[in-house]
């Protein structure tokens, strides 16, 4: 499976909307459209989940298309970077 990232979406632009265009090229495994955890509103990227060789066409055939009135971006994910706090190990100096 890949997670494949995509961007410049319209505020508008709904889940079904995203997930119909990509199963065109492939079968969705999962999809995600982030949010903003305050407003409920869309933060204009998604993550679709689908298989590697469908992935990899998907991205090629996607990457560009007009989507809401929106050139959106597509492109493989990449993983994502643990964002809590430094570690707690002991600094050099002591």
């Amino acid at each position: 499976m890949k997670n494949i990232f995509v961007g410049n979406l319209n505020s508008d632009t709904k889940p079904d909307a995203i997930r119909s265009l990509f199963e065109r090229l492939g079968a969705v495994r999962n999809l995600k459209l982030m949010t903003d955890r305050d407003t409920g509103h869309s933060r204009g990227f998604a993550f679709v989940e689908m298989r590697t060789a469908e992935a990899g066409q998907a991205i090629a055939a996607l990457d560009g298309r007009t989507v809401d009135g929106q050139a959106i971006q597509v492109r493989e994910g990449r993983p994502k970077l643990h964002r809590g706090a430094p570690s707690q190990r002991p600094s050099p100096m002591q």
